[in-house]
């Protein structure tokens, strides 16, 4: 049974210098030159990128909706869960080559990444992250109603993680995005 979480404290992990906070709309504007990445295939480490987060124990499901003005190469915009540095999930869109993707990346030490390009850019996109023990399941919506599984992976044992929203830009200069109907939900 699904029960609605009462509202926690909020932290920034390097926080941007606009963000403004409404009682159904979180709008940040990222940072330039921030992103979340580990090694694989680039051969450096980013974790500079803005994530606004609560700490969660246990089970839960995650949802959003995400309207960002992507502008430059992988500019990002989604949902996070995080250990530490050096283990976390990010998925959201992701703006490469011109085109809006969805995308997904799981880090365990090394990142990996996965992505479908969206032929037709939508306006906003829906997300949802189930977390169930060490697993994460990940599925988006082009309507809020219909979802889709993007991936299902593993991420940690560690049963507190931190939860929440995630922007980057790592090329360009920034850029806005809104974040709309966050909610949390224990499993």
């Amino acid at each position: 049974m699904m029960s609605e979480m009462l509202p926690t404290v909020k932290y920034w992990y390097n926080e941007p210098s606009f963000w403004q906070e409404t009682e159904n709309q979180i709008i940040v504007q990222s940072a330039e030159k921030t992103d979340f990445w580990r090694v694989t295939h680039y051969d450096f480490i980013r974790d500079n990128g803005h994530f606004y987060y609560q700490e969660i124990t246990g089970d839960f499901e995650i949802q959003v909706k995400i309207t960002g003005e992507y502008q430059t190469l992988y500019d990002q915009a989604g949902l996070m869960v995080r250990e530490s540095e050096r283990v976390w999930l990010k998925t959201g869109i992701e703006f490469i080559e011109e085109v809006q993707n969805i995308s997904a990346v799981i880090t365990r030490d090394y990142s990996d990444w996965s992505v479908i390009p969206l032929s037709s850019p939508p306006a906003s996109l829906w997300l949802k992250l189930t977390r169930k023990a060490e697993a994460v399941e990940i599925k988006y919506s082009f309507d809020g109603q219909y979802y889709q599984l993007l991936r299902l992976g593993y991420l940690t044992l560690n049963k507190t993680v931190q939860v929440g929203l995630m922007c980057a830009s790592p090329q360009g200069n920034g850029f806005l995005t809104t974040f709309e109907a966050f909610k949390i939900q224990m499993l």
